[in-house]
Parts: C-alpha cells; sequence; structure tokens
C-alpha cells in the first residue's frame, strides 16, 4: 500500500496512553514530537502547544481568500491491559493491529497526508493532533483557543459514514450520609449504604422513563446508569457514608441544567454534585459544507454516533462539524485493529473535500 500503511505503523508504535487514565502512562509527548516533526518536513506551518500535554496544529496555507477546512484527531489512547504487543503494529489481510490503529492513529495519519499532498488551494487546511480526548479533552479546548476555520471534519472512525449527531453527557455523585457506630449499636448507628437503596430504586425509574421518552432521530434516547458505589468502614461498623457515581447521557436539546434538576429529583435528601458535562453535537443538516461532504464521499444518508467526541466542542463555536472516520474494530478492547483499505478512502475523501471547500 502507500505510504499511508507505515505511517499509521509508525504512530502506533509510540506509546500514548493517557495518564490521566492510566496512572504512569506515557502521554502525548513523543507522539506530538513526532507529528510536528513529519508535518514540518512535509510543507505544514507547525505549532506546538506546550506543556504536560501537548497538542500540535499544522497548517496548509492557502493562497488567499478560500474557505478554511479544520481537520481534527487525538493523540492519546486508552490503556494495554490484556493486549498481547499493543505497541507492534502488525499487518494481516488488509488490516493493521495494535493500540490507537483504529482509535484513532490510523485516521491521523490520514489526515496528515491528505493535508500535506493537497494540491495548492485558496483556503487553508488546519490539522489539529490533540492531547486527551479519551478524557477531559484538554487538547481541542487548548487547540480551539488559537484556531477557527469555515468548517470541520472530526475523524472519529464512523465506518465511513457520515455522522451529525451525537449524545452528551453528565457525570455525577450521590452521597447519603450515616452516622458510624459499632455493629451492635444499632441505637447509635444510621446506615448510609441502606439509605442509598431509595436513590437506587428512583435512578432504576428514571431510566425506564427515559427509555420511552423522546427520541432524538440519529441517537436515539437519553439514558442513565449507576457507574460505581462504594461506602463502609469495615465488617463491624454502621456505615458513615455512600457514594455512587453515575452518568446521564443526553441528547440534542437537553440541557445540564434540566438534568441537574432532574437528578436532584432522583437523589432526595442526599448530596448531589455534577462532576463532568458535555453537550451532545447537533450539526443542522441544512448547511452546505454538509451537501460537500454528502457529493464527495457518496456516503448515503447521515447517521449518529453512540459516542462523544470533541467534535462537539468544535461546533459549540460556531463551525460546521462532522464525524467521518475509517472502519475497523477494537475500540478500547483488547485486539484493535483498522481497515487499511477505509484509511485509503478516508485520505483521499478528506483531500477532495479540502479541494472542492478550499478552493
Amino acid at each position: 500500500m502507500s505510504e499511508l500503511a507505515p505511517l499509521t505503523a509508525a504512530l502506533v508504535a509510540i506509546d500514548s496512553v493517557n495518564p490521566a487514565l492510566v496512572p504512569g502512562g506515557a502521554g502525548e509527548r513523543e507522539i506530538a514530537g513526532f507529528v510536528a516533526d513529519w508535518c514540518g518536513t512535509h510543507g505544514l506551518d507547525v505549532e506546538i502547544l506546550a506543556g504536560a500535554r501537548p497538542s500540535v496544529i499544522a497548517v496548509r496555507h492557502g493562497t488567499g481568500g478560500g474557505r478554511s477546512l479544520l481537520l481534527n484527531a487525538h493523540l492519546d489512547t486508552v490503556g494495554v491491559a490484556g493486549m498481547e504487543a499493543p505497541f507492534e503494529p502488525r499487518v494481516e489481510d488488509g488490516r493493521l493491529y495494535g493500540r490507537g490503529s483504529y482509535d484513532m492513529k490510523g485516521a491521523l495519519a490520514a489526515i496528515m497526508l491528505a493535508a500535506a499532498n493537497a494540491p495548492e488551494l485558496r483556503g487553508d487546511i488546519v490539522v489539529t493532533a490533540v492531547a486527551d480526548e479519551e478524557l477531559g479533552s484538554v487538547g481541542t479546548e487548548a487547540v480551539l483557543e488559537r484556531v477557527t476555520a469555515d468548517a470541520a471534519i472530526v475523524v472519529e472512525p464512523t465506518e465511513l459514514r457520515i455522522a451529525v449527531a451525537h449524545r452528551g453527557f453528565v457525570g455525577f455523585e450521590i452521597e447519603t450520609a450515616g452516622v458510624a457506630a459499632h455493629g451492635s449499636r444499632p441505637d447509635l448507628g444510621v446506615d448510609a449504604i441502606v439509605k442509598m437503596g431509595p436513590v437506587l430504586v428512583r435512578l432504576a425509574e428514571l431510566e425506564s422513563r427515559l427509555e420511552s421518552g423522546p427520541r432524538h432521530p440519529l441517537v436515539g434516547t437519553a439514558s442513565i446508569h449507576a457507574s460505581l458505589i462504594e461506602g463502609g468502614q469495615e465488617l463491624s461498623s454502621f456505615p458513615a457514608r455512600c457514594v455512587l457515581t453515575g452518568e446521564r447521557r443526553t441528547i440534542p436539546g437537553e440541557t445540564v441544567a434540566a438534568v441537574e434538576e432532574e437528578l436532584r429529583s432522583v437523589a432526595g435528601e442526599a448530596s448531589l454534585r455534577v462532576i463532568a458535562s458535555r453537550d451532545p453535537l447537533d450539526t443542522p443538516a441544512e448547511h452546505p459544507f454538509l451537501d460537500v461532504v454528502s457529493h464527495v464521499t457518496g456516503a448515503g444518508e447521515h447517521v449518529g454516533a453512540p459516542f462523544w467526541t470533541d467534535a462537539a466542542l468544535v461546533a459549540a463555536t460556531g463551525i460546521p462539524t462532522v464525524l467521518y472516520g475509517p472502519a475497523g474494530a477494537g475500540a478500547h478492547a483488547v485486539v484493535e485493529w483498522v481497515d487499511l483499505a477505509s484509511l485509503e478512502r478516508l485520505r483521499d475523501d478528506v483531500t477532495r473535500v479540502a479541494v472542492e471547500w478550499c478552493a
């Protein structure tokens, strides 16, 4: 195949496990340096956003007067527990295996090549290779303080379909308080874990209501689930506290404020804390950029993505944004691979979109 497979393999071979997910993870410093050097060598104007979690902005400057295109991919990966040789990429039956091959170093390689090899255009092509998408998205947030564009493609894996919507999320904690006492003194102790029981019942009732509630045509219904629960001190004591951590997935049109009010009803007398939130993505179908992407790719009907992505952050700045990425399997799994033919198609489609949009 072309230089796409070797470039993908070189990226996969670099350990970039997100250290905020896996203590001691390598992070993005080495891979950011590799991407920056490659882009600079191939004629792009490169800036590295300094810090412990660096991101890269690489610009293929146009001649002037054309529309700009932002191409976004993340540098970090999840952990590698249970994987065999996660940083030793191998090609077999048209698939490239290794951690990050599908999510999303293959797509990063595709947009690097698309930007470097595109013909001369009037508008800029801006490649952003970002840190920390797998947890806090600090990379895309930092990039968006320095970059804007007339349209954007986030190349998360979509099986070569155009995704224009995905759900958001609200992470929360609910804590019940008890009174610690010896297990033989129920007259003194209050059981915080037992007090969490009605909260879990109300959470299950809310889950049922959401399943039968409003449905977005591309991403379905909202949802909620309990993720973690902990409490107590030891076997022979009444537990003084119990903490439930959960996640409420939101659909376009829902607000964090409305969800927080809903969660307060679930918590009742317990304390509630929202620990993280991100808005959904819902790109207007009538925007001319979608017409360009649909025409170039021939991808057919637009779809929704089941996962959250940095595309929502890009779109929130007013940049019309779509998801379009390769085929494969094993994101966050012990066997991960990307289809090399789909990467070739992605590179070519992104190049053609740039030609039509930026010219």
